[in-house]
């Protein structure tokens, strides 16, 4: 059964698994999209996640008309997109600065046919753009009603911790999420970014939890991948990253432990790396992505998934990122967990 939390620091309520739509209009038709999306909504779900660039605007698009045949869903579903990548060639059609993203949340606006979205996000950090510049923009677009809350999408730990700061220095509103790449095969962000996002009240909005396919059961060792298998735009560097991930004894370990447990269950390797990763700490919401309503089914299954303690602590113990001795190793792992009891 979906479950609901609020949209990290926020009072809104949204699904503990959201739709990615990356997919709409390229690998997935509209047609197929408005499946995934009436079959999503149908489950329960009612977090849906876009952005701009997907599909050069086409996944919007999609969204929009979906919205515009099903007046009662725009009051049900909790809307998001992102800004900050080119939208055109001209020197200012990209970054985070007041200009572009003027035009690019009025183009959001548009495509998806909305008077306001939900949550808008900061798709990078834009090292060129003065972080006040960009936080008195979604300040003053909260306040005009175009957005209701706001995020950021892959920022590092001090990135999201000077934007909660200053924010909060100059009386503006405050970030609610932080979109991440996070799963059983990459976790380096809990040496920071979780903690950050504990200490700040953000929550967290994985992406790729299924670590690119690698926990779907898909891949098999030293058999490299053909035919539909995504591969990015670049084969050959995908082929390399392909490489890279079946050449690490690590990965074999943790999809190892993904089947054993699956099996005991009779579940699918996905839905024990979905399950474990939704109980996160800091974790709101896990963004699904999928191609074919089968692949949206199976992912949404997870939510009926309740994973044992043991069987969570071996996929824990199993997936342990790779961090040195200092200081992201014991020493910062005491920090985060000690209770101060008198004295240091």
């Amino acid at each position: 059964m979906m479950r609901y939390r609020t949209l990290g620091n926020s009072g809104a309520v949204v699904s503990n698994y959201a739709l990615g739509t990356m997919t709409f209009g390229a690998e997935a038709t509209e047609e197929t999209s408005r499946d995934i999306l009436d079959s999503y909504v149908a489950a329960g779900g009612n977090f849906i996640d876009t952005a701009d660039v997907y599909s050069a605007g086409v996944s919007e698009e999609i969204i929009g008309r979906w919205l515009a045949e099903r007046p009662d869903a725009r009051d049900r579903v909790v809307l998001a997109t992102k800004g900050r990548f080119p939208m055109g060639t001209a020197p200012n059609d990209v970054g985070t600065s007041r200009r572009h993203l003027t035009r690019a949340l009025d183009d959001s606006l548009r495509r998806l046919g909305v008077e306001q979205i939900d949550l808008y996000q900061m798709h990078a950090w834009d090292p060129i753009t003065p972080l006040e510049e960009t936080l008195r923009f979604l300040h003053d677009s909260v306040s005009s009603g175009k957005i209701a809350y706001y995020g950021f999408s892959n920022f590092l730990g001090w990135q999201l911790t000077k934007a909660v700061h200053v924010a909060k220095a100059f009386g503006w509103s405050a970030p609610v999420t932080l979109q991440p790449q996070y799963s059983l095969l990459v976790r380096e962000i809990e040496s920071e970014i979780v903690p950050a996002s504990l200490d700040a009240g953000i929550g967290l909005l994985p992406w790729s939890p299924l670590g690119g396919g690698w926990l779907s059961g898909k891949y098999k060792r030293d058999v490299p991948p053909t035919g539909a298998t995504r591969l990015g735009e670049n084969p050959e560097r995908g082929m390399e990253a392909w490489q890279a991930r079946n050449d690490d004894p690590r990965t074999w370990d943790v999809i190892g432990t993904v089947e054993k447990i699956a099996a005991d269950h009779g579940v699918s390797d996905s839905q024990v790396a979905l399950a474990w990763l939704a109980d996160r700490p800091a974790v709101t919401s896990v963004i699904l992505g999928a191609r074919t309503t089968e692949q949206l089914a199976d992912n949404l299954a997870a939510a009926d998934l309740e994973l044992s303690p043991e069987e969570t602590s071996r996929l824990t113990e199993a997936s342990q990122p790779r961090v040195g001795v200092y200081p992201y190793g014991p020493m910062a792992q005491n920090q985060r967990s000690r209770k101060i009891e008198g004295g240091r």
